[in-house]
This record gives C-alpha cells, structure tokens and sequence, in this order.
C-alpha cells in the first residue's frame, strides 16, 4: 500500500517542516516539483489558467538553466517558485557541506526562500543547515504521478481520497509524470473547484 499521507507521529518528530497549510478558508496548495520541462511545464500551466488556479513550482537548477523560458513563464503567469536543488540531490546519500552548496547553487537560479528536498529525503543535519535561511517544505499528499505502476486512474482517486483544506499537494512536471499528471490534473483541479475550493501559491498566507 503506497503511503498517500504523511503518518502524524512523523510530522511531529519534525516540527520545523511544512508539512500543511491552515484549514478553515478552502484552499489546497498543489506543487510540482522536478521541472521546468519544455514541453510538460506549459501544459500544466494552461491547465492551471483554466481553472485560475495558482501553485508552486519547486524547479531544479540544472532545469532551469537548460529551460530558462519555460522558467520565466512560471513566474510571468503569476506562481512561486521554490527551490528543489542544483542537481536533484538524495539528502540520505549526500553529505551536509555538499547538500548545503547545491542548494544554494540553485538559489543563483532560483531566488526563493521555499524549498523542498527531493525525494522528500532531507537528514536533521541538513534541515538545521538550510531551516535559517528557507522554510521547507514537505506534503500533505502524494499523487504519484511518477510511479510506473500508478494508473491515471489510481492517481486522481489518491489525491480526491485523502485531499482536505490545507492540503500541500505533490505533482510532478517531468517525463515520468507526463501522463498521470495530464490526465489527473484537470480532474482535481474540477472537483475541488465545483465544491468551492480556490488553489493558491504557499506564500498566500502572507500576503493576506
């Protein structure tokens, strides 16, 4: 059974994540990590004007200096961007003073206090390093867009089955995802918005 949720116990043991967004105004925050890709990127981002949806889009740096353009549409349509390393790092397999450099290495092509560790694999370490000058960010649910053996089907009942206000939303804009995140997309995107959801970048809070 793949884990949708993070369990409780685990975002108590790492309180200085963010791991939700407050309840109470129906909003969902949907992000999408990996990206910009030529070709995907600004299909997700029709989908999203469709619905005037906003989000965010935790971009690789090695990305976005291949796809400085599609980068620039991110921003120029109105979402936030994050963080997601230089390289696409495994924080478990990395040490801190590498971790710590690569991150920042994106920072020159990435200018955002957000970031997320890819794979979601991040050691106390490094969250103590990178917490001072970036808030990071984790989810509340995962669509494994990503996952060969998820269907689109499987995915769009993921994100409807455990969904609620606040939820931080991952997607995925590389080739991996390509068909799951097309196909599902636009459905969240519908059924959240029919029940009077609005979908907002992660720095909605502050500017209100």
């Amino acid at each position: 059974m793949k884990a949708v949720t993070v369990p409780v116990f685990l975002r108590m043991f790492y309180p200085s994540l963010l791991w939700t967004m407050p309840e109470g105004n129906k909003r969902l925050y949907l992000t999408f990590d990996d990206g910009p890709h030529p070709q995907l990127t600004p299909a997700i981002l029709n989908i999203l004007s469709d619905y005037n949806a906003k989000a965010t889009f935790f971009c690789v740096g090695d990305n976005v200096q291949r796809y400085p353009e599609v980068y620039e549409s991110i921003l120029h349509r109105g979402h936030l961007t994050g963080n997601h390393s230089a390289n696409h790092l495994n924080g478990w397999k990395t040490p801190l003073n590498v971790y710590y450099e690569n991150v920042n290495l994106c920072r020159s092509y990435v200018d955002s206090k957000w970031f997320r560790p890819p794979y979601g694999r991040i050691t106390p370490s490094q969250i103590q390093a990178l917490k001072k000058e970036y808030t990071i960010v984790m989810w509340s649910v995962l669509s494994y867009d990503f996952d060969q053996e998820t269907s689109p089907e499987q995915c769009v009942d993921y994100v409807l089955d455990h969904t609620t206000d606040g939820a931080i939303v991952v997607f995925h804009d590389n080739v991996k995802a390509e068909e799951n995140v097309l196909f599902a997309l636009p459905k969240v995107l519908e059924h959240y918005t029919s029940k009077g959801y609005t979908f907002c970048r992660l720095d909605t809070e502050a500017q209100i």
